[in-house]
């Protein structure tokens, strides 16, 4: 019976509380209830409240007055009055509380599992239009049907799973390296695994169709990506724009786009819109200026 916490309950309700993925899955792990109690009712938890001011009066309060140097000191110190504590009689009735723990609590405890509990973090995420989930700056697939939809991701130190509507869709293995997809090929839609027979020298090849620039510009894109698919919609976003706005703008804004150094889709687009590519390409150098020539000015050699 812990308290409202948001380690433990992410959202407090009196009937049906929310609890922390984690937290619940620990408390399965090790077979244990969890009722947290209702907020502002501490009676809901006496015996825990009691405990604590048991603990306060025999301890903390026989301790106020000393001091420590180190953890283990106090540890040592708190260890010696807690076996004090447990072991004192009761006033009421015969025993003490570690009688009464050999005799009712002990016999009712169970082993630990065989396995440690695998800590886990869930997040809820929106699966991109590229079927990815995005974790921990890397990008792990789901059936490509559940574009644009609402998952929950469950990562564990080896693993990452991703949930819908409380299924399993998709498991990974944990990607080490930061921006690295981890892709199945059974998510792909039909076409996309036919993209698979394309590779990158195709892809450019096809793309000089429309110009020795354009190629040049997606064989940049193809190699600054980190996996080639995430390159792939970004060439085929040009292609788009070829479409849009004819072959011959494509050619003159990629040449643009190489010679300012911006190699991009969002670069080209953007010179597209703006009517960029019908500009002269003079434009984009800075002239160079002499140098000024003053007399408050040192000069090189004041220098040596």
């Amino acid at each position: 019976m812990p308290d409202n916490a948001k380690t433990g309950v992410t959202r407090a309700c009196r009937y049906e509380p929310d609890l922390n993925p984690t937290y619940q899955e620990m408390a399965l792990h090790y077979g244990v209830g969890v009722v947290p109690a209702r907020p502002r009712k501490p009676r809901d938890k006496a015996k825990v409240e009691v405990g604590v001011q048991i603990a306060q009066r025999w301890i903390v309060a026989a301790l106020r007055h000393r001091k420590f140097f180190s953890i283990h000191q106090l540890n040592a110190a708190i260890g010696e009055l807690l076996t004090k504590l447990n072991q004192r009689p009761f006033r009421k009735r015969e025993g003490c509380r570690r009688t009464l723990f050999e005799q009712l609590d002990q016999p009712a405890l169970r082993p630990l599992p065989a396995e440690r509990f695998d800590l886990s973090v869930w997040r809820k995420a929106t699966v991109n239009i590229d079927y990815h989930v995005e974790f921990d700056h890397c990008f792990y697939s789901v059936p490509y049907t559940l574009a644009r939809q609402s998952v929950d991701v469950r990562a564990t130190p080896a693993t990452v799973e991703i949930y819908h509507r409380g299924a399993r869709v998709a498991s990974h293995l944990r990607a080490r390296k930061p921006y690295t997809a981890v892709t199945t090929a059974d998510h792909r839609p039909k076409a996309h695994q036919a993209h698979l027979e394309w590779p990158p020298s195709r892809l450019v090849a096809w793309a000089q169709t429309a110009g020795p620039f354009t190629g040049q510009l997606f064989h940049q894109i193809m190699e600054r990506y980190p996996h080639p698919e995430m390159g792939y919609r970004s060439c085929l976003g040009l292609l788009r724009l070829g479409e849009k706005y004819s072959l011959a703008r494509l050619e003159a804004a990629s040449e643009r786009a190489l010679t300012v150094g911006a190699a991009s889709y969002k670069s080209v687009k953007s010179i597209l819109v703006h009517a960029l590519d019908a500009q002269p390409l003079a434009a984009d150098r800075p002239e160079e200026r002499p140098g000024t020539d003053h007399g408050n000015i040192r000069g090189a050699g004041y220098y040596q």
